[in-house]
């Protein structure tokens, strides 16, 4: 298909695509994620069918084949994206320096506390934070970063700490975090 086809002719060619390969597509990536997972993945695939479409070959067939690897590559940034959410927890659990090199078992305890927490909070506030902590961004450059001004910025990082500091509280009141009370976690 010629770059400069129509509107129309762009239209047409992707709801050809689109018919033909959905439900195949759906189907090829539930086998990966959970259901209610795969319709945002295949949304997400059919965007960039629809902007690259110049480049979905003409052929159906081929054009399935191509959308499955579009399928798969996303499938593989969202682990990766997964997998970097996980390290955050993480990382932000060792921030704390540790006493006795790491002996002290209120202080393995906290660790645990913050990377079951983590999970917990929002995108937003995850992100203020780890631009804030781990990126050790200015409010200003961090701001810049989400296109936001300093002081919105400054707003949404005292939310996040504060939601942050709810989940700790929480989990040193008892609160389930791991399926255990928080005492029991600790005696571990």
């Amino acid at each position: 298909m010629e770059p400069t086809a129509a509107p129309e002719e762009r239209i047409e060619r992707f709801r050809e695509v689109y018919d033909a390969v959905y439900v195949d597509l759906l189907r090829f990536v539930s086998r990966r994620v959970h259901l209610t997972h795969a319709e945002d993945v295949v949304g997400d695939v059919m965007l960039v069918a629809w902007r690259r479409l110049d480049d979905v070959p003409p052929d159906v067939s081929d054009a399935r084949a191509w959308l499955f690897g579009v399928a798969r590559k996303t499938l593989q940034n969202a682990r990766r994206r997964e997998d970097r959410h996980d390290a955050i927890a993480v990382r932000l659990a060792e921030l704390r320096p540790l006493a006795d090199n790491g002996a002290h078992p209120d202080l393995v305890a906290h660790r645990v506390d913050i990377a079951a927490a983590w999970p917990r909070l929002s995108a937003s506030d995850q992100e203020a934070i780890a631009l804030s902590v781990l990126d050790e961004l200015s409010a200003p450059e961090a701001a810049a970063v989400l296109g936001i001004t300093a002081v919105a910025f400054r707003l949404r990082l005292s939310r996040a700490r504060r939601s942050l500091r709810r989940h700790l509280e929480s989990t040193t009141a008892g609160e389930d975090l791991h399926g255990l009370p928080a005492t029991d976690r600790r005696d571990r």
